[in-house]
């Protein structure tokens, strides 16, 4: 984990599916190209949310 990661929701289309992942990156970009790393150009990204859980 690098300085300044945060949590991304990231919810995308791979093989007629939708799924949801969740990255570790510092921006939404970073989050974006980890998922295209892993899936490549059959990925459809939908959306890139960041993940703000309260610590209680």
């Amino acid at each position: 984990m690098r300085c300044g990661s945060k949590c991304f929701i990231v919810e995308m289309e791979v093989g007629g599916e939708k799924q949801t992942k969740s990255v570790t990156a510092r921006t939404p970009i970073d989050a974006r190209k980890t998922i295209r790393g892993a899936y490549g150009t059959e990925a459809h990204i939908l959306s890139v949310i960041e993940d703000k859980k309260k610590n209680l």
